[in-house]
């Protein structure tokens, strides 16, 4: 009997070689009680005959052009069943074959349940733990570990879809207006969950700039922060990232006006800043 508890999405287009590696470490879980949805872009380079291959293991499957990869991921939810859902893109892995076994029983309540990320750089582990307390301002320069993080379904229907209109950045964007507008709950869980390879447009060292720019853009729409305001909130974050203790950024934050803007508009209502 399929178990309604947690679905795992996985989005292609043209990565035969990723799909297989993600394929290996969805199918080898100990654990099999899960429904599993596999989304192609319409690929032509063999992934689609990759799922038929593998199609009595996959719950549901579709190869058809989308408009890109949140269109995509949206597509994932829309089909899914599960309370929660994790996202492990073409490419990516579970971390190891008991993941499903250890999380599963760990999946209730809260909307947002996050584990640790191991990160693939130049070929060596770089382990990314999740956020222990979530932080506005610790969430403007960083984010929540996307294939980490299971999401319950019922949250989307609250937050709403993933933005396609933006590139790289609607998953951030999704996770920030989730707990600072919409109030969803937030629980970290000490797993580790996937491996990360550095290989896709969000890694890509061209994208930065286009990073910066939805950042910016997510600010001003969704927290009434000016151009100017939003300009001065990134400058006061990277200073923030770069003091070399915590004293040193407490102080530079506490020389902020900002912070007292923050204030006034709710931002910390409900979280710590530091």
């Amino acid at each position: 009997m399929l178990n309604k508890s947690l679905t795992i999405i996985t989005i292609n287009f043209n990565d035969r070689n990723g799909l297989q590696k993600t394929f290996n470490s969805v199918f080898g879980q100990t654990n099999k009680d899960f429904e599993y949805i596999v989304i192609d872009g319409g690929s032509s380079d063999g992934s689609k005959e990759l799922i038929e291959k593998n199609n009595s293991k996959i719950n549901y499957w579709v190869s058809e052009p989308d408009k890109g990869i949140y269109h995509a991921m949206n597509k994932g939810i829309e089909k899914s069943t599960g309370e929660y859902l994790l996202f492990l893109n073409s490419g990516d892995e579970l971390i190891n074959e008991l993941v499903v076994e250890k999380v599963t029983p760990l999946l209730h309540t809260d909307d947002i349940i996050s584990g640790d990320l191991v990160i693939d750089e130049d070929n060596k582990d770089v382990l990314r733990p999740t956020k222990k307390n979530i932080s506005f301002l610790d969430f403007i320069a960083e984010t929540i570990w996307h294939p980490s993080t299971f999401i319950k379904k019922s949250a989307f229907e609250k937050v709403g879809l993933y933005d396609e209109n933006l590139k790289i950045c609607s998953d951030w964007k999704w996770f920030l207006i989730s707990i600072f507008k919409y109030n969803c709950t937030y629980r970290p869980i000490e797993h580790t969950i996937s491996r990360f390879y550095k290989d896709g447009i969000s890694s890509d060292p061209k994208s930065q700039s286009l990073r910066k720019e939805e950042r910016r853009k997510i600010l001003v729409e969704n927290f009434h922060f000016s151009e100017f305001q939003t300009e001065e909130l990134i400058d006061k974050i990277n200073l923030y990232f770069t003091a070399q203790n915590s004293l040193d950024k407490i102080n530079k934050l506490k020389k902020s006006r900002l912070l007292k803007f923050l204030y006034r508009i709710g931002v910390f209502k409900n979280y710590k800043y530091l």
